[in-house]
């Protein structure tokens, strides 16, 4: 039975109590229709909502089949309305954006029942009300009685023992009324209806018992609960009392919750119904994420396109250890450090010391260059690396082939070719071309066109970058051509080469410069492959073109030939143009810049018939040999030509001086230039007014000459950007502490010096990525400005959607869904607008990312310029999630607040 005894309630406003019920003592039966009849404002709809336990008493107790509620926690109030009590309202109550067998079947959902028996539970109680066949309609496609008859559906789905109906008839016609009333009549039969109205002829009609109301007091009780039936509902047989417990056990089971998946679905089908402004807000908060995503995208497609050129710029950027290197950080401190105070003081003029700030530069300069011992040992070392680190490694020993090498040229005197050296040769143009407008980079021709250079050893790792017509230089006597990005040579390398002749590079100079002093003729404007390659080279050792010589016109202990005429031995190499190498498609920074090189085979025949050479051995024992000093001692290596000047046939000499060819050479022209008498013949041709800059000339080194077998640089090819970490902490491991053990070599600590290695690409790759990283995170910030507008903006719509749906909370706190349910319900709201302003967000901006890489690799060629990695993309996604749902807590929280009586209520 349920009793009420003495129950009060009292309602708090601001300026006053209301006693809505002052002393309320009442017992119902277990089967029974009960009218509660008064006037508004009596108490009816508060009484039927404390039986309901959608409101709670302010004193007094509600007793439940004999148990007192009054220590009941939200929890049991939950079960309670979901198993126990059964509501029928009014104004329906339905929930517009569910169907009608969804309404119906959402006390199912809260109580856990599965979907299957939900769903045949939901139809069958459709069917006894009359609704077989409107499962799928929506209530605003029903009429009022219809409406009211799933409400009433709802109501008795769960089989609860309580039927609560609250003016059911008021808003329907006669003929409905009549209808609705009967099938309650039916309903109490099996259960408790307690209705509540203000029609007493319809009261009369159809309850079994009258209670009336009246200022908060029962006033009327037409059929009473006595005494007698009271001791005997308490007195219960063996079989009852079983019952009763098995009842009770399965009460304890019995839950009130609703599902993660039905909160989801009940606010999906709630912004599906409302698509239009569910799409808005959708967009409107993906404008936060599609500015960081698409950010994200160009800092990624950029960072991809460095990456994807790394390896590609590894094979041009190698790991190289010379004899000097620099210091990065002493480099970065003498970029900050040259800041002082700047004195001032009315009436004085201080002195800004240019001297003082020029032997600042030069202490900072000397600090950042380090010098490198690069011992035998140490490379002993670094040749040890094992192999699965790197793919070619080229060791150099700062050879130089001009002033060994000759070729055949033709000059302006003879129909023959004059086969000279390249050295030369290089001379020889660079006094032309100081003849010219364009005189003060003459010098630099041997930085600019590098003539014979060593390729790394490993063949593959050249092939993988190069497509080759003929074959890939092997042996000794073998070299290879390698052209440029564009496929071409340049003319200067071709004219040091002999390729041109010199009517032929002085018709360039007159086709370029324009100037009458140089005669006009036809110049090559390309070379075939068979031209290019049926040229030859020989190189000569050194004891066949320096001759130890006594004459005054030697200038010095040795005699330079550099005519091949006047070589008298026969133990030159001929060196054959095997092939011409380019970089294939998938290469854009080959290994090979464009040159001559031959192999490693060629330069260990260098080194074998370089080391015992008298000049060699001359240098090693009296010191290295200059080509020109103050003291006129060691004049050095002197060599005559035949060049065209104005229409005439003129004569020069020039000096060999160091690098012979790989620093600037120093040529010497006229007689009076501070050479001695011997300095040269028919020089005056040369305009007479030239000197030598005795401080510009250069030392000739044994180095130079082949005469060192420890090379003085070296250049590591890792096999990819990733294993050069594998060569650097190799070569870190030299300066490390501790004894270094390789193989079966051990070196301590105090043995070793440190090496400093040059990674020029890596310093490139840090700082090209740092400058994406500051220039994205500067973006992001500002982007991040519109996605806290879009975040306040979607807890506003959340906020929204809470007074939107008030009365849908009140429905599902009456079927004994708890506060946290409604609270995941809107939880669930903005958990999927986040989730699809997310989704919009990331899928804008990989359209973006497409568009925008096509236009960039139309016109540039770069592909994927915008790519924004999956990785990314979620994180974007779940950002957009985490956003909103933090946006969504407080109208949430304050949706799970509401007093469900009063959401009931709202309209």
């Amino acid at each position: 039975m349920l009793q009420l005894k003495n129950v009060k309630k009292d309602y708090v406003t601001a300026s006053e109590t209301v006693q809505a019920l002052k002393g309320v003592t009442i017992t119902f039966r277990d089967k029974e229709f009960v009218s509660i009849l008064g006037p508004s404002g009596c108490g009816k709809t508060t009484m039927l909502n404390l039986i309901g336990g959608l409101d709670h008493y302010t004193s007094g107790d509600l007793v439940i089949n004999g148990r007192s509620t009054s220590s009941y926690r939200d929890r049991d109030w939950d079960v309670y309305r979901n198993h126990r009590v059964g509501f029928i309202f009014q104004s329906y109550n339905l929930i517009p954006h569910q169907t009608v067998l969804g309404n119906v079947e959402l006390a199912l959902t809260i109580a856990g029942v599965g979907k299957r028996e939900r769903v045949e539970r939901a139809k069958r109680a459709l069917d006894r009300v009359g609704l077989a066949g409107q499962y799928y309609k929506k209530p605003n496609q029903l009429s009022g009685g219809q409406c009211q008859r799933v409400a009433i559906a709802r109501a008795l789905v769960n089989d609860p023992e309580i039927l609560l109906a609250d003016e059911p008839t008021g808003a329907l016609d006669t003929v409905t009324s009549v209808q609705i009333m009967d099938l309650i009549k039916e309903i109490s039969a099996e259960r408790l209806v307690i209705m509540v109205t203000h029609n007493p002829e319809l009261a009369m009609k159809y309850s079994t018992r009258i209670v009336g109301l009246r200022d908060g007091y029962i006033v009327q009780d037409t059929n009473p609960v006595t005494d007698a039936e009271l001791a005997a509902s308490k007195k219960l047989s063996a079989k009852e009392r079983r019952e009763a417990r098995r009842a009770a056990r399965a009460k304890k089971k019995e839950r009130a919750k609703m599902s993660g998946f039905t909160a989801f679905r009940l606010s999906a089908r709630n912004l599906i119904s409302k698509k239009g402004r569910t799409t808005m807000v959708g967009l409107a908060g993906s404008i936060g994420i599609i500015g960081i995503a698409t950010v994200l995208a160009f800092s990624a497609g950029i960072k991809g396109y460095v990456a994807s050129m790394q390896d590609d710029m590894l094979s041009g950027n190698p790991v190289t250890i010379g004899e000097t290197a620099y210091d990065l950080e002493a480099l970065t401190g003498m970029l900050s450090d040259n800041e002082e105070e700047i004195k001032s003081e009315a009436g004085k003029v201080f002195i800004n010391s240019i001297i003082k700030y020029i032997a600042k530069m030069q202490e900072n300069t000397e600090s950042t260059v380090i010098k490198n011992d690069l011992t035998a040992e140490y490379l002993d070392y670094i040749t040890s690396m094992p192999e699965e680190y790197y793919a070619a490694m080229l060791l150099d020993y700062g050879i130089d082939l001009s002033g060994n090498v000759y070729t055949e040229y033709y000059d302006t005197a003879s129909d023959e070719p004059t086969k000279v050296s390249v050295h030369s040769l290089t001379s020889m143009y660079s006094s032309i071309l100081k003849e010219t407008d364009f005189a003060e980079y003459a010098s630099y021709i041997t930085q600019l066109v590098p003539s014979f250079e060593q390729a790394p050893s490993n063949k593959d790792y050249i092939s993988e970058q190069y497509d080759v017509i003929g074959e890939m230089a092997d042996e000794y006597d073998e070299v290879m051509l390698v052209l440029d990005r564009d496929q071409r040579l340049s003319d200067l390398l071709l004219a040091r080469l002999g390729y041109y002749t010199v009517d032929e590079f002085m018709g360039l100079i007159n086709d370029i410069t324009g100037s009458e002093d140089f005669a006009a003729g036809e110049h090559p404007e390309y070379f075939t492959h068979e031209e290019l390659m049926g040229k030859t080279f020989t190189w000569y050792p050194n004891d066949a073109i320096f001759k130890k010589s006594t004459s005054a016109f030697a200038l010095g202990p040795f005699k330079y030939f550099n005519n091949a005429a006047d070589i008298t031995s026969d133990e030159g190499v001929e060196l054959r143009v095997v092939g011409i190498l380019y970089t294939n498609e998938q290469t854009t920074y080959g290994c090979l810049s464009s040159g001559i090189y031959y192999t490693e085979a060629l330069t260990e025949h260098i080194l074998e018939n370089s080391a015992d050479s008298e000049i060699v051995e001359y240098m090693n024992e009296h010191g290295n040999i200059v080509s020109m000093n103050s003291s006129g001692l060691n004049i050095g290596i002197s060599y005559s030509y035949e060049y065209t000047y104005a229409g005439e046939i003129k004569t020069g000499t020039a000096f060999l001086g160091e690098g012979l060819g790989i620093d600037d050479m120093m040529g010497a022209f006229a007689p009076g230039s501070g050479l001695g008498s011997g300095a040269g013949s028919g020089g005056a041709g040369m305009g007479g007014s030239s000197s030598i800059d005795i401080t510009a000339m250069r030392t000739l080194t044994p180095r130079h000459l082949g005469g060192v077998d420890v090379a003085n640089h070296v250049s590591i090819y890792p096999l990819s950007f990733d294993s050069k970490d594998l060569v650097t902490d190799y070569l870190d491991a030299w300066n490390a502490d501790g004894a270094l053990t390789y193989g079966d070599v051990t070196i301590e600590r105090d043995d070793r010096t440190d090496i400093k290695y040059n990674d020029t690409l890596e310093l490139v790759i840090n700082l090209i990525n740092g400058m994406i990283d500051v220039v994205s995170y500067a973006l992001i910030a500002f982007t991040s400005i519109s996605l806290v507008v879009s975040t306040v903006m979607i807890g506003i719509i959340t906020y929204v959607s809470v007074v939107e749906r008030i009365k849908e909370i009140g429905v599902i706190r009456s079927l004994g869904g708890r506060k946290k349910d409604v609270s995941r319900l809107f939880t669930a709201e903005t958990f999927i607008l986040g989730l699809m302003s997310g989704l919009i967000g990331v899928g804008v901006t990989f359209a973006v990312s497409a568009i925008a890489s096509f236009i960039v690799y139309q016109l540039a060629g770069i592909p994927n310029i915008a790519a924004l990695p999956l990785d990314q993309a979620g994180l974007m996604i779940l950002l957009s999630v985490m956003l909103t749902l933090i946006s969504g807590v407080m109208p949430a929280r304050s949706a799970a607040k509401k007093d469900p009586v009063v959401a009931l209520r709202t309209e």
